[in-house]
């Protein structure tokens, strides 16, 4: 662990920048979906225990540099004070005299807020101008946005640089997860990688065979796998120019000992709707006119048994069209298979993605996993095995 903590920083009577993800839904002025809101809590109130001041940097959407005014981070005041039980002030700007005014009016115990991050088109450059306007509201930089640190800007990079940094309580659990999941892992470890296509998710694939045991394939990408192996997927989702790239990797999985599970039966059906008509097949035996849309019992039996003979699980994709019943059943199936298994001590597992986040919330089985992470391009870029410039920042 070359990054410091909170726990490790001197807090009392200082100026916390503190960098954190809300970038959350909004309908109507409402915060509509509060969890990345309530995964910051804990940063935030050891900060103020500490005696130090919080003073939050944040995006919201992507204004491109101009100030967008249904994009401005105001409206998610009153959800932050019922998530922190605290006053939260706010400033008109993250820099200049109206941000000045704000940090010098914060009172001990308050909680200061800064405009949208994203209004400053130098904030995706990682600016070095805009970075020293940054850094010169706060005495310390704390993360707290894994989610935002496969980017190198001003807030997530240059702060770091600027200022003595630190982790925050989120980031500090997602690297903590993310290391003991990949890093130095207890074997065998397993990872299951599903989603639409197989060309989105090649960097991943490519990195996982030479540091996973087993992968469990699954989604449309299985379908690109199976017809790589020459078998006949009818109508389905299937990346057919991309038969050869499955194919290697195959070839690169055998050659490294990591064993590729695939579905060996099907659900299928002619329509992708809500409750259509389906029925269940050999993985080999999908019909000309139907489409794959989940895998079949078979396969979640043995998803099952390798769970089963595993210790480390890393979850990224659905294993089927998880949206719609009833092909949300393997997906289901295999994940409370991991949660039970996690509750009852026998494995680590950790997931991530939106996808995945959506899904596993669906089968209820989010609750028991190890550690769900907040993230999507950052987490998929981890497990890429890519450098995250706003990881590399606080570990230097």
């Amino acid at each position: 662990m070359a990054w410091k903590t909170l726990d490790e920083m001197q807090l009392s009577g200082k100026n916390v920048l503190t960098r954190v993800d809300i970038n959350v839904p909004v309908a109507n002025g409402q915060v509509t979906d509060t969890t990345r809101i309530d995964r910051i809590v804990p940063t935030v109130k050891d900060i103020l225990a500490a005696g130090g001041k919080p003073i939050l940097l944040a995006h919201f959407g992507r204004p491109k540099g101009e100030r967008v005014p249904e994009m401005s981070l105001q409206q998610l005041v009153p959800a932050l004070e019922a998530a922190f039980g605290t006053k939260v002030m706010f400033a008109a700007d993250c820099v200049g005299p109206a941000a000045e005014a704000a940090v010098n009016a914060l009172a001990e115990g308050d909680v200061l807020l800064l405009e949208n991050t994203r209004y400053h088109a130098g904030e995706t450059k990682n600016d070095a101008d805009l970075t020293a306007a940054m850094a010169q509201l706060g005495d310390i930089f704390c993360n707290d946005a894994f989610s935002a640190a496969h980017r190198a800007h001003s807030s997530t990079c240059g702060l770091a640089h600027a200022l003595p940094a630190c982790a925050g309580r989120l980031m500090q659990a997602e690297l903590s997860a993310l290391e003991s999941a990949l890093a130095d892992p207890v074997r065998p470890v397993t990872a299951v990688v599903g989603g639409a296509k197989v060309s989105t998710k090649l960097e991943l694939l490519g990195n996982l065979v030479d540091k996973v045991d087993n992968i469990v394939i699954g989604g449309g990408m299985a379908n690109t796998f199976l017809a790589a192996q020459g078998i006949d997927v009818g109508k389905s989702l299937a990346e057919h120019d991309m038969t050869n790239t499955a194919s290697e990797i195959l070839t690169k999985a055998k050659a490294a000992g990591c064993t590729i599970v695939l579905p060996t039966d099907v659900v299928v059906a002619r329509e992708f709707a809500a409750n259509a008509a389906n029925e269940t097949v050999s993985a080999d035996a999908c019909p000309a006119d139907a489409m794959i849309l989940d895998a079949g019992p078979a396969t979640v039996t043995a998803v099952a048994k390798v769970f089963e003979a595993s210790k480390t699980l890393i979850w990224n994709g659905p294993m089927g069209a998880f949206e719609i019943e009833p092909f949300n059943a393997a997906t289901d199936a295999a994940a409370l298979q991991a949660a039970a298994l996690t509750k009852a001590g026998k494995l680590v597992s950790v997931a991530g993605g939106g996808d995945t986040v959506a899904a596993l919330n669906a089968s209820g089985a989010a609750a028991d996993f190890s550690y769900i992470s907040t993230a999507g391009g950052a987490f998929l870029e981890w497990m890429e095995g890519k450098e995250l410039p706003g990881v590399a920042a606080l570990s230097q």
